[in-house]
């Protein structure tokens, strides 16, 4: 028989020098780990559900939030727009009666212009000025502004300082700040 050498084949014995095996870890049952497991995941979940939820609640704010400005422009630009359409209108009827009122103020001048008549003119007159702005502009004596005054006529004089109006041929109108129709005159400037 083959010998055997007894050094071969003896197991070692704990504290001799020899390194113990490692032991295994007390058996945990697989229980036990589990739910702890199945929490976190449940857990992690819940927080990346809520984190989600809050990015969307970011999101929409944002987008709520341009919404507002978006609506807020749009209500200050139809304002804006309401009142300037209102204005054209304004100005477009004051502009048709135009006519009317120069009719009335060579009436007047003429002394045609008296009686019930003349009292309706005046009523109107007054009103178109308090309600509307509407005034008339442009007398004899008044400087001239290019602005305002459409020279039909050009002359010169000694006795002017400065370029002004020597003739009023048509009235001027003015709506608001507006000028509806600028003062035809006649201009005379220094020599």
């Amino acid at each position: 028989m083959a010998d055997i050498d007894p050094e071969d084949t003896a197991q070692p014995v704990p504290g001799d020098g020899e390194p113990e095996a490692a032991a295994e870890p007390d058996a945990v049952e697989p229980d036990a780990v589990e739910p702890e497991a199945v929490e976190l995941s449940e857990l992690d979940k819940a927080l990346l559900q809520v984190a989600q939820l809050e990015e969307d609640l970011a999101r929409r704010n944002a987008d709520l939030y341009n919404l507002r400005q978006e609506y807020n422009g749009y209500v200050k630009r139809s304002k804006a727009d309401g009142i300037a359409q209102r204005d054209a209108g304004i100005a477009k009827v004051l502009d048709t009666l135009l006519t009317v009122l120069d009719d009335a103020a060579l009436a007047r001048e003429h002394g045609d212009l008296v009686g019930p008549a003349g009292t309706i003119v005046e009523k109107l007159e007054s009103t178109l000025g308090t309600n509307f702005r509407l005034h008339r502009f442009g007398a004899a004596g008044e400087e001239f502004d290019p602005q305002l005054h459409d020279a039909l006529m050009h002359s010169t004089s000694a006795e002017v300082e400065k370029e002004q109006i020597a003739q009023l041929i048509q009235p001027g109108y003015m709506y608001g700040d507006r000028v509806l129709r600028p003062a035809r005159v006649a201009v005379v400037s220094p020599e």
